[in-house]
């Protein structure tokens, strides 16, 4: 059954810099040899991100990109703008306001820590749920 992980930014750090949170995951999922698939929600987000990745440990090194590129069906995580197709991968990592397309095992959603922001969240929850994922919650 596929599943769909929303993480609830609440803790300083996160609230302060949201693409950390999108980093670590990135990191454990590396870790776990999961070919990711971030989609970003613009360019200039993407750019931060693919920055972020670089620096954001000393101790980690994580094979990134953003889509677009020969290399990008052996990149371990692709960062994706709106306009761009890429190839389905297990994982997802969702920073936009929409479900994420495509087919995949499970999807990580970033809740931001606005309460106004979160609106799209509920109905990304309720979108997959009714599409048969198992749903979960994890505040961060």
């Amino acid at each position: 059954m596929p599943r769909a992980d929303f993480y609830l930014i609440d803790k300083p750090r996160f609230r302060e810099d949201p693409l950390l949170l999108v980093c670590k995951l990135a990191k454990r999922a590396f870790a776990s040899e999961q070919p990711t698939l971030i989609l970003a929600r613009s360019p200039t987000q993407a750019e931060a991100l693919d920055e972020k990745l670089w620096e954001f440990d000393d101790n980690a090194f994580i094979p990134h990109q953003i889509a677009g590129d020969d290399d990008d069906a052996i990149c371990a995580v692709l960062i994706a703008l709106p306009d761009v197709t890429t190839a389905d991968r297990a994982l997802v990592i969702n920073l936009r306001d929409e479900c994420a397309p495509g087919l995949f095992e499970r999807v990580l959603e970033i809740v931001p820590a606005d309460e106004a922001e979160r609106l799209g969240s509920r109905e990304r929850w309720k979108t997959y749920k009714q599409a048969g994922f198992e749903v979960a919650k994890h505040d961060v």
